[in-house]
């Protein structure tokens, strides 16, 4: 989706609007190590101890603890609240369809997804939630079990109907105590959502270019992240995180501590992916080995400008960057901060409209289903934006909510 210079645009622009806040990061874990009567603090802290006292403070700051949220993040509610969410955004109505086709553990759930106006069966999912060692890798992820296609439609259809998998691995239920979440694994289970959502509420009928076929690398996290904005939006993370005993909503107290949490150290965070990618990009681009120039001296030029606190000298990161040697991200690792700027703003299409304002909620969200969510590989993704967005992406919204910019009044 991007051009080398837009990409390298995109990053500067980061890197000019976040160094300001990453210095004053520098400067509050120094007070930080400080007060604690740490004696480095007089010395000069290291980059060790950096990463020693910026964990000793959050801690401090906010001292969240996922068991403590656990309580308040039952999978039924999270799921009876996610799919309100896509009814209400995207107007579709999900329903449980266990029974009706195999699965490969009892565990699975399957859900039939309908178009809430015609009540027409749009495509279909698996839900495998809990973790197996014995037999599961780790992590999350969403993957297509057939796409959308009218060359390979039954005998008397129009066209096969999209059927998408997600798995977690998550705690399952023990007794009569339900598996409970942590908000990260909240996030997760909407993160893998918004994807099974790009490949089932897809409009193309080529298989080739149906859901998150031929999308591009750069573009394919947009609707995954997007969703995962709505898990910091008060009143949806409220209406799912109920005590499972006692009923009890999330209190403010812990939504403000989950928020506040979210942008700790942000500028560092940002600069710090920057960093990377200007360093990747530049390898790939302009390096010329054997020209007077090392590929470390290369990264030491970027971390001029990108860097509040220069690395030692005898510094060898490059050496252990895989994802850009081994990874699969050559050239590419700009791709993480170039989703965030394409989710953050794409959720900023509705704090414009109204993010509490239901009307608006639902319109700016038929929009973002009748462009991003339908077109898949079937139309250039900047094009897909602009239909959706009415302009190309900005990174004013993700350092709005990393709090790197003013909040909009």
């Amino acid at each position: 989706m991007a051009t080398l210079d837009s990409a390298m645009s995109l990053l500067d622009d980061i890197v000019t609007k976040s160094y300001k806040s990453a210095e004053a990061d520098l400067e509050a874990v120094k007070a930080f190590a400080a007060s604690k009567g740490a004696p480095e603090a007089t010395e000069g802290l290291k980059h060790w101890d950096i990463a020693f006292w910026s964990e000793r403070q959050r801690e401090a700051l906010y001292d969240l603890k996922d068991e403590e949220l656990r309580p308040y993040f039952q999978l039924p509610a999270v799921l009876d609240g996610l799919f309100a969410l896509a009814t209400k955004l995207f107007g579709v109505r999900i329903t449980p369809a266990d029974g009706e086709s195999e699965t490969w553990h009892p565990d699975v759930r399957f859900f039939k997804l309908e178009d809430g106006t015609t009540g027409e069966t749009v495509a279909h999912f698996y839900l495998d939630p809990y973790s197996r060692p014995e037999e599961k890798r780790g992590g999350a992820w969403m993957n297509d079990v057939q796409g959308r296609s009218t060359a390979l439609a039954p005998d008397g259809q129009r066209c096969r109907l999209p059927i998408a998998h997600m798995v977690c691995n998550q705690s399952p239920p023990v007794g009569d105590k339900p598996s409970l979440m942590s908000h990260r694994e909240v996030e997760t289970i909407f993160h893998e959502f918004g994807h099974a959502l790009q490949h089932m509420l897809t409009t193309q009928d080529c298989g080739l270019v149906s859901g998150i076929n031929n999308v591009e690398w750069d573009a394919v996290e947009l609707p995954s992240q997007f969703m995962e904005n709505w898990t910091y939006h008060k009143a949806t993370l409220q209406s799912i995180a109920k005590h499972y005993e006692t009923g009890e909503v999330l209190p403010d107290e812990l939504y403000n501590k989950i928020v506040a949490a979210r942008t700790y150290r942000a500028g560092t965070q940002m600069l710090r992916q920057c960093h990377f990618a200007l360093t990747d990009l530049i390898l790939h681009t302009q390096y010329k080995p054997g020209a007077g120039e090392t590929v470390f001296d290369v990264e030491r030029r970027v971390a001029k400008k990108a860097c509040v606190m220069q690395p030692l000298e005898e510094d060898r990161f490059l050496c252990g960057f895989a994802h850009i040697f081994a990874g699969g991200y050559s050239a590419g690792y700009y791709s993480y901060k170039w989703a965030e700027v394409l989710s953050a703003d794409a959720f900023g299409a509705f704090e414009d409209a109204g993010v509490d304002d239901d009307a608006a909620v639902e319109a700016t969200g038929r929009r973002f289903r009748d462009t991003v969510l339908s077109m898949g590989g079937g139309r250039a993704p900047l094009n897909v934006f602009v239909d959706f967005r009415g302009r190309e992406p900005s990174a004013d919204a993700l350092l709005r909510h990393n709090g790197l910019l003013p909040a909009k009044l």
